[in-house]
């Protein structure tokens, strides 16, 4: 696992039912590949190519990222709070990057 700059909102608790707002941020280059250096090297693709989110290990989004993307992804969803756990979220890209990051939420009826 790779050590990346993770920012997370996501409530921490919620009524059963209620739409939920989660934004994520993670610190990554993206470097798309079709820029040179100063002597007309190409550097090398380094992007995220996917990101997920489990609800108790269940998949509630899903996003495949490409060239075109900007540095540091900012992706923001909803999904329906149904019950109290975990939250996790995966980021994977080039060069075997792979970042993860879990938040709890509390859910009442």
């Amino acid at each position: 696992m790779t050590t990346a700059n993770v920012r997370l909102d996501v409530p921490k608790s919620a009524k059963r039912g209620e739409i939920i707002d989660i934004k994520t941020l993670v610190a990554h280059g993206m470097e798309t590949g079709f820029r040179r250096t100063h002597l007309g090297v190409p550097i090398p693709r380094d992007i995220i190519t996917s990101f997920t989110c489990l609800y108790n290990g269940v998949e509630v989004f899903r996003a495949e990222l490409h060239p075109s993307v900007s540095a540091n992804p900012y992706l923001h969803f909803s999904t329906v709070a149904t019950e109290s756990g975990m939250l996790e979220f995966q980021w994977r890209g080039d060069n075997g990057f792979f970042a993860t990051q879990t938040a709890q939420i509390s859910v009442t009826a």
